[in-house]
């Protein structure tokens, strides 16, 4: 049982793992968090040991008190965790404690997406009842703690009990205090083709704050936020993270009070997002997942890792090893033809590729990108069989056949548009902001949606479709909606997200063994709210071998490699102008879902001979790719040379993969040493080598690279 209840101190342990979480619920009726770290006894911590604030302050100390849940009115001046305005128009909320639930396993979030459990003994899960008695607000804070993990799942239920009109400005599903400060504070930062960045920065004053108003978690930054000790590094020192599992904007902070402790918080953001209660209503936010680590930002990663490949990822696809693919984009762009696409399918298939994706250019008039999207009719003057004409010849080749949709966008320039010209977003008088040429469908709206869900639906049940490609080109600008009354204008981009996850729900529920892959721009969108109808997603536009290290890498402090597709392009590179070898590209692309962006009807002999080989190889480490343990070695944010790793439950098999950007002269070999091994047993590589366990992670290899832009891959079998 991961549940523990202090009678006398009313407070409440949730442990599993190394990890404890700790609340109580103090003389006034207030609910305080006591602790979150390493795991402790059970009733082992008396309140008073965290009275850390001022009781003689003028102002009660409330503002320094460790609130669970810190709300307006009672002296607090943060950012709150329940932000709510009256009827009487004012935003004074109290919360006092009513009631707990506790039962075995946990509930799903109707309508959004959260991590689950399968079986009742896996998770533990806790409800706090909490009223303000004036207005009759509740709240109730849920929370789960994985027994074997020790990872704990928040998020708020806000219910109006009351007679008169609520209207929720800013709701936090995670706040939790931490004491004192001092904190680096790790986030990922990007932009297109430059996503996920690693910033690791000093926590410094005030407050932090990270965040997203486009509609879309963002290429700017990602939906996470980490804490952690000056001394911490990829293998030891205490983190402190939370991730959350949504698509939309989103606020994570870091907040260091005049006390000097500090808070940190993610949620809606309050800048793009209110709703009205009315009485009965009730309002759930998305789900926030907390992990503490005391083994680093590896140990970090590992925990999140194994938790979205397991228990947010779902379907056919979540264990299965994902198909090598050829992807027509850069190959043709939009001026393909049905022969010129058989042909790469062919070079395809001589090589061992399994799967061709027809891209973007296959509706409409869809010739370039001014127009079409939204009419999902194939174009038969460039496919005179259609798509299931095509699709058969390619299983004739002897591949699956996947196709590129973009459902949530409409070009001006469309028969959709023309017939329906108030279903995009929009502010009726104001100008339509067009991105790309392209307008937004308003997502909020039922009958939106259900033309997605059946013109899209359509497609794919009119020919042997088996993966899909699903885009996101442009954020959101004018976020309002044609048909919401205004009071309820604020809460049309929380709307639009619901809209995407349903009608994501119930085509990939309609259509089980196809598999989806999100895409936003690249990496614009990539968060767990999308993992959990798909599990893979396009990291990023840029298909540059050099950058893709740091992005790749970037993405695996969250992101399971199972979750991030990547491939061969062309070169010069299509977004940088860079030349690197076939190797080179293909051994950075062994890191995630394989595939290739290019005319593999055009390459020369020799780099074909490379790509087999790559393929050959990818067949028989994706499993290991996709479902072993991922350890970050040397990273590309720091030097010259990047190594990752990864190795099987079991142990029994290691793939060591290393690379160098820019030499430099007159260097000697770097040492990498490797983690996670049996140090007890014996690994023989592919050329009969064989290493000990203990020497390999405490000596490790010597390696080293003398060109610029090389690579080592290195598969090792345990004896």
């Amino acid at each position: 049982m991961s549940f523990f209840y202090d009678e006398k101190y009313r407070s409440f342990y949730l442990s599993g793992g190394d990890v404890s979480y700790v609340m109580h619920v103090d003389d006034e009726g207030e609910l305080e968090n006591l602790y979150w770290g390493k795991r402790i006894p059970d009733g082992s911590v008396v309140p008073e040991m965290n009275r850390y604030y001022a009781v003689a302050s003028f102002d009660r100390g409330d503002y320094r008190r460790p609130h669970e849940l810190p709300v307006r009115g009672t002296g607090w001046y943060g950012t709150p965790a329940v932000d709510v305005i009256n009827a009487r128009g004012n935003d004074v909320v109290t919360l006092r404690y009513v009631s707990y639930t506790v039962y075995a396993s946990k509930k799903p979030l109707p309508g959004m997406p959260a991590v689950y459990t399968e079986t009742d003994n896996e998770a533990d899960s806790l409800e706090i009842l909490l009223e303000d008695p004036l207005t009759g607000l509740r709240v109730t804070s849920v929370y789960t703690v994985f027994n074997e993990s020790g990872v704990i799942t928040r998020h708020l239920s806000l219910e109006n009990a009351g007679s008169e009109v609520l209207t929720v400005r800013g709701a936090m599903a995670a706040s939790v205090p931490l004491y004192g400060n001092g904190y680096d504070l790790v986030h990922l930062k990007g932009s297109w083709a430059r996503e996920r960045s690693v910033i690791r920065v000093p926590q410094g004053e005030g407050e932090y704050r990270i965040f997203s108003q486009r509609g879309a978690s963002g290429h700017e930054e990602n939906p996470f936020l980490a804490l952690c000790r000056k001394n911490t590094d990829e293998f030891s020192g205490e983190v402190w993270a939370m991730n959350f599992v949504y698509s939309g904007s989103f606020l994570a902070l870091s907040f260091v009070d005049n006390a000097g402790n500090t808070r940190m918080s993610v949620g809606m953001d309050p800048a793009t997002f209110t709703w009205r209660l009315e009485q009965g209503e009730t309002f759930c936010t998305p789900e926030a997942v907390l992990v503490w680590s005391e083994k680093g930002f590896n140990g970090m990663s590992r925990t999140f890792h194994r938790l979205y490949r397991r228990r947010l990822c779902r379907g056919y696809w979540r264990d299965r090893p994902r198909p090598v693919l050829i992807n027509n984009w850069e190959a043709t762009y939009f001026g393909f033809t049905e022969e010129k696409l058989l042909a790469i399918a062919e070079r395809a298939k001589q090589i061992g590729t399994e799967l061709f994706v027809l891209d973007d250019g296959w509706f409409g008039r869809r010739d370039r990108d001014d127009n079409s999207l939204g009419d999902w009719v194939e174009n038969r003057n460039k496919l005179p069989c259609g798509i299931k004409g095509l699709a058969e010849k390619i299983n004739a080749i002897g591949l699956k056949f996947g196709l590129w949709f973009e459902p949530e966008m409409v070009s001006p320039d469309s028969d959709l548009y023309r017939a329906h010209p108030d279903w995009c977003l929009h502010v009726d008088g104001r100008p339509r902001t067009e991105c790309r040429q392209q307008l937004i469908l308003d997502m909020s709206r039922t009958e939106v949606q259900d033309y997605i869900i059946d013109a899209v639906g359509k497609v794919l049940s009119g020919a042997n479709i088996e993966y899909v490609k699903w885009d996101m080109n442009r954020n959101m600008t004018e976020a309002f909606s044609g048909d919401r009354v205004p009071e309820r204008q604020l809460e049309t981009q929380h709307r639009y997200i619901l809209g995407v996850y349903r009608v994501m729900d119930i085509l990939t529920t309609r259509f089980p063994n196809i598999l989806f892959e999100g895409c936003s721009g690249g990496g614009g969108r990539f968060d767990p709210g999308i993992l959990y109808y798909m599990p893979q997603f396009w990291t990023s536009d840029d298909t540059d071998a050099v950058e893709r290290l740091k992005i790749q890498y970037g993405t695996s402090f969250v992101y399971p490699p199972s979750a991030i597709s990547a491939h061969v392009s062309a070169v010069p590179n299509h977004q940088t102008g860079r030349s690197t070898g076939m190797q080179m590209r293909g051994d950075v692309a062994v890191g995630g879902n394989f595939g290739f962006e290019l005319d593999l009807s055009a390459l020369s002999d020799d780099d074909i001979t490379v790509a087999r080989q790559l393929v050959t190889r990818v067949k028989q480490v994706r499993s290991l790719v996709q479902q072993g343990d991922y350890y970050r070695l040397l990273s590309p944010f720091e030097g010259n040379y990047t190594a990752w790793q990864f190795v099987s439950e079991d142990r029994g098999e290691v793939l060591l993969c290393a690379y160098v950007t820019l030499v430099t002269p007159n260097t000697v070999p770097i040492r990498i040493r490797l983690q996670g091994l049996d140090p007890d047993a014996v690994y023989r590589d592919e050329s009969g080598r064989e290493y000990a366990g203990a020497v390999l992670m405490n000596m490790g290899f010597w390696m080293q690279l003398k060109q610029d832009f090389t690579s080592s891959v290195i598969h090792l079998i345990k004896v």
